[in-house]
């Protein structure tokens, strides 16, 4: 590898870092003072930013610029030409130029076959080290084998609504009660609930061709290409499909049937491996049928993606698929596989924690479809005497108020950007 590159690459890097501090939204994440990090997320959530975050706060505890080793392996310069032998000349050329023991931020690193050799190496020597990458298998247990607890995992989604508002400038009142930004705070509702939370989207108003072309590159390099799949335009339907059934449980052979219904050609188990693929790029998550047999958990699923702005680009009429994947997302971010759930046994509720004995329901609206919110409030009381229900929730887009039941429990009606900010 060239080191000429490569010192070129590492001065950019600290020119980045440097420039990142007038623009930069502080996201409330709390670093260990000694931690090594690997980070992994969707593309653009905002990982390279936490690593900017990261190396400013070190710079005002003391630490130098100098010290600072950013390099970004989605780089051009870096294709094709640097592999995991190769990753010491990194080291060797920041030895060229500075006398320090750098801080190492590795941006993208899946890119680099047999990376996590090089970053179990750089823990032994001691190094300070945050990692980031696009892929779900950084954090595999093979993965964990070989950095043999060296480093904290840590998932970074796009923006929260609260995120949201603090990078817009919105701060929401202290007690909650939302009196002189009300109005601001709804209407960013409406454009975090349209093109969701990626950082970068902010600074865009064709939100929609920058969000087609991160999908084109989710899809084309971090699934097709990755996994070389022949068959594209499978891939493609089958992701088409699951925006289309976003809100139902949904079989692998259905989605296969309604791929092959266009005239492509697949099966369940490619379907199976095309959802796993789009799990592990952070495109989807999938929840699971409380309810339901084994066999059932498994092969019929609740699959949601993992920003409404990437839903969105696939719908012509969105709302009610929106919301309830807003929520989804948010719960997802929120609680681990086995606390979040669906629960469907002849009636559905689209959330259900049971360890807080929660009951969650999405309802654009209770006044303009009552067939609709009258089935919302049927299967949570079906739930209630199942499983006994603590709290009862109606997520709405914009109303609020109190139901009583029958046996004197409350259903919570609440506007969605309310619930957020909870």
């Amino acid at each position: 590898m060239d080191k000429e590159i490569l010192r070129n690459i590492i001065r950019e890097g600290q020119e980045d870092i440097a420039a990142a501090e007038a623009e930069l939204f502080n996201r409330p994440f709390e670093f260990e003072e000694n931690g090594r990090y690997v980070m992994t997320g969707v593309r653009h959530a905002g990982k390279s930013y936490m690593l900017y975050q990261r190396a400013l706060e070190l710079i005002r505890d003391g630490h130098s610029l100098e010290e600072m080793l950013y390099i970004n392996f989605d780089d051009e310069r870096l294709y094709g030409v640097i592999t995991s032998p190769e990753l010491d000349d990194i080291l060797q050329a920041y030895a060229s130029m500075f006398p320090h023991k750098p801080i190492l931020l590795l941006d993208e690193i899946q890119n680099i076959e047999g990376w996590e050799h090089f970053a179990r190496r750089l823990a032994n020597r001691k190094y300070r080290v945050l990692i980031t990458g696009s892929n779900a298998k950084m954090l595999s247990k093979d993965m964990a084998t070989v950095l043999g607890n060296r480093y904290l995992d840590e998932i970074v989604f796009p923006y929260s609504f609260q995120e949201y508002l603090g990078a817009k400038g919105i701060q929401p009142e202290e007690n909650r009660r939302y009196g002189k930004n009300r109005d601001e705070i709804i209407l960013a509702m409406k454009d975090y609930f349209d093109w969701g939370g990626f950082p970068e989207l902010l600074l865009y108003n064709n939100k929609r061709k920058w969000l087609n072309q991160l999908y084109e590159k989710i899809l084309l390099g971090d699934i097709v290409q990755r996994h070389k799949l022949k068959n594209e335009m499978a891939v493609r339907l089958t992701y088409k499909r699951l925006a289309e059934t976003v809100k139902h449980p949904v079989a692998y052979n259905r989605i296969a049937n309604l791929v092959k219904s266009t005239g492509v050609s697949t099966t369940p188990a490619s379907v199976m491996d095309y959802v796993g693929f789009a799990k592990e790029a952070f495109l989807l998550f999938s929840l699971n049928n409380y309810a339901s047999k084994f066999t059932e958990k498994e092969t019929i699923k609740k699959h949601y993606f993992i920003d409404n702005g990437l839903l969105h680009i696939f719908l012509s009429d969105p709302e009610t698929a929106l919301l309830e994947n807003i929520c989804a997302i948010d719960l997802h971010t929120r609680y681990d596989e086995e606390q979040l759930w669906f629960w469907n046994r002849h009636v559905e509720v689209d959330f259900y924690l049971p360890d807080e004995k929660a009951g969650i329901q999405a309802c654009y609206s209770t006044s303009k479809d009552l067939t609709t919110f009258s089935r919302e409030i049927d299967a949570l009381m079906a739930l209630d005497k199942v499983h006994p229900l603590n709290k009862m929730v109606i997520v709405t887009y914009d109303e609020e108020r109190i139901l009583k039941t029958a046996n004197g429990k409350e259903i919570e009606i609440v506007p969605l950007w309310k619930w957020l900010l909870r």
